[in-house]
């Protein structure tokens, strides 16, 4: 069917047995953006760019943009990169009430139905529903049950459904949404506590999720639209944190990965799986985990090479009248302006802080990027480097494996193509694992 998404490719070939999934990018960073992009160009590939609840949303998020401003953000650096959008999926992440959990029940749901409408009418294709957070009006000391959970995701998917029907009549084209249930992560921005518990699902909640999610589609009148649920999410046992992550360990997740097996049209979405190494990642696909997901690993590699980058600034201009950016400076003067977005989740001393503030895995200094004393010095800093030319041995010493690229008259010798190749490396490990160019065999 020429409507039928691309996605679904990944439940046909995981129900063969190969060992084939994508993974997903979740950040609105240009950088990271550009840099997937141009990997799967290269690659002659696929690529996978999700907006969160709280990044885009119909007030605009804390991005500033709508669905339809991030559609017109990726579709404008696809088209300069010269990759065509049909390569391109983009999803929405956590859809749901997430970010108008303070409000009733009556009032969160409007503002998630309008919210997953505009993701849908913009042109999203991989919908993630998330109705798995508490709202104001719902009992504080219950679990919030299956039942209330799957309710509500089923009057979102109607949204979506009703949505797309009306996309047709101006785009008789547009790709059918693909669908993904369940949540079994920290919020998005990472958790919040320091020492959050993680537990690999249990089968049988697993199982749970599934079928109340099938029941409350069926109760709603959605039986054809949950043939286009294509994946769960669940904890596998991994985890990204401050420190790095909890590395996935196949042997204790046996059980719940033996039971994807149970359903014909189903594959696992997998959160956090930042700072994984390629080989867990691929592990990962190879027992039934079809889509994963990565975020703050994509920035943190793109700070690591913008420190990099000011490390050589400062080498080659000490002791010259050039003024040097300070960018790493300028960015901790930023953050302790503005603490709210590591606050809550960085712990220790002033010391300590001072370490997580620069170099924790959990990389809140992302959300600093914008900010405009910040991205000046930025861009003071690889104007000066661009003036002078990045010299060979500064280059060795701080980026080496772009170094040798450079060497070898594979890479540009650009302080912006040093960053994005260095985002490729972290980008590397997940297209080794996800072997996603296979989707369009």
């Amino acid at each position: 069917m020429p409507n039928t998404n691309p996605l679904k490719q990944i439940v046909i070939k995981q129900k063969k047995g190969e060992p084939v999934g994508i993974y997903s990018c979740c950040s609105a960073n240009d950088y990271v953006i550009e840099a997937t992009l141009e990997k799967a160009k290269r690659d002659d590939s696929c690529v996978l760019i999700e907006a969160t609840a709280n990044q885009v949303d119909q007030n605009g998020g804390y991005t500033g943009m709508t669905p339809a401003d991030f559609m017109a953000f990726v579709k404008e650096k696809a088209e300069k990169i010269g990759l065509s959008m049909d390569r391109v999926f983009l999803g929405g992440d956590h859809l749901g009430p997430l970010t108008f959990a303070s409000l009733p029940e009556k009032e969160a749901m409007e503002n998630a139905r309008e919210l997953v409408r505009c993701y849908v009418a913009a042109g999203f294709t991989k919908i993630h529903i998330d109705t798995s957070m508490k709202v104001a009006d719902d009992d504080p000391n219950e679990r919030l049950s299956d039942a209330t959970i799957s309710r509500r995701g089923a009057e979102l998917a109607r949204v979506c459904e009703d949505t797309y029907q009306e996309l047709l009549k101006t785009n008789p084209d547009a790709i059918r949404p693909v669908y993904i249930v369940g949540s079994e992560v920290p919020i998005p921005g990472g958790a919040q506590e320091e020492n959050a518990g993680m537990q690999v699902t249990k089968v049988e909640d697993f199982k749970a999720t599934v079928k109340a999610f099938e029941d409350a589609f069926a109760k709603e009148g959605l039986n054809e639209t949950w043939k286009d649920v294509i994946a769960v999410v669940v904890q596998p046992g991994v985890e990204e944190k401050d420190a790095g992550c909890t590395e996935y360990d196949r042997s204790k997740a046996t059980d719940l990965m033996a039971s994807i097996k149970d359903y014909p049209n189903l594959v696992f979405e997998g959160h956090s799986t930042d700072y994984q190494t390629k080989y867990k990642l691929r592990e990962l696909v190879e027992d039934g985990v079809g889509i994963l997901k990565v975020g703050p690993g994509m920035t943190y590699a793109m700070r690591e090479a913008l420190f990099s980058l000011a490390y050589m600034e400062e080498m080659m201009f000490h002791g010259t009248d050039v003024e040097t950016s300070h960018f790493i400076d300028v960015l901790e003067e930023a953050m302790l302006e503005e603490p709210k977005n590591w606050s809550k989740h960085y712990h220790g001393n002033e010391a300590e802080l001072w370490f997580k503030r620069k170099f924790s895995f959990s990389d809140r200094s992302r959300y600093y990027m914008p900010n405009p004393k910040v991205a000046a010095a930025k861009e003071k800093m690889i104007s000066n480097l661009r003036k002078e030319g990045i010299n060979l041995a500064v280059l060795s010493q701080f980026m080496p494996i772009q170094y040798t690229k450079v060497r070898e008259g594979i890479l540009e010798n650009d302080p912006e193509a040093l960053i994005k190749d260095r985002i490729c490396n972290t980008i590397e490990e997940y297209t080794f694992a996800s072997h996603q160019e296979k989707l369009f065999d």
